[in-house]
C-alpha cells in the first residue's frame, strides 16, 4: 500500500488496530535521480490471519517516527538514519547505530563514493598452507 509521507503514522496505527500487530521490518531504497529519493518500506504481519502488508512512502530525507506505535521500530529507524541519512522526526534517540559516531556520510546512499580504508591482502599471516 502506497501512502503519502504524512499519512504513514495513521496508516501504521490503523493497520495495527486491524490486527497487523507485529512490526517486522523497515527498509530504505535510494533513488538519487528522484526528488524524493528515498522509498521507505514498512513490513507488518497479522498474527491471527497470518497475512503480510507492506506500507510504502517516499521522502526527500525526513519522515515521521513510528516508535510510539511500534517500539521495535526504534533500531530500524536508527539504522535508516545511519546508513541513508533519513531523519525520523519524533524519534526518542536518533543517532548512529552501526557506524562510528565520527563517521562522515551515509554509506548505503548510491551517491556515496566507493572505497574506504585500504586493506593489505598480500600478507599471509595466519595462512596454514605454507
Amino acid at each position: 500500500m502506497k501512502v503519502t509521507l504524512a499519512d504513514v503514522p495513521a496508516a501504521i496505527r490503523r493497520l495495527k488496530d486491524e490486527g497487523y500487530n507485529r512490526f517486522v521490518d523497515l527498509t530504505v531504497v535510494d533513488y538519487p535521480e528522484r526528488e524524493e529519493r528515498f522509498e521507505l518500506n514498512y513490513a507488518l504481519f497479522h498474527t491471527i490471519d497470518r497475512a503480510w502488508v507492506q506500507v510504502k512512502a517516499s521522502t526527500a530525507g525526513k519522515a515521521p517516527s513510528i516508535c510510539d506505535i511500534f517500539v521495535g521500530a526504534n533500531a530500524y529507524e536508527r539504522e535508516a538514519y545511519d546508513m541513508f541519512g533519513v531523519e525520523f522526526e519524533g524519534h526518542p534517540m536518533l543517532r548512529r547505530i552501526l557506524m562510528p559516531d565520527d563517521w562522515v556520510g551515509h554509506p548505503l546512499r548510491r551517491d556515496e563514493p566507493l572505497g574506504g580504508e585500504e586493506v593489505d591482502f598480500t600478507t599471509r599471516r595466519g595462512y596454514r598452507g605454507d
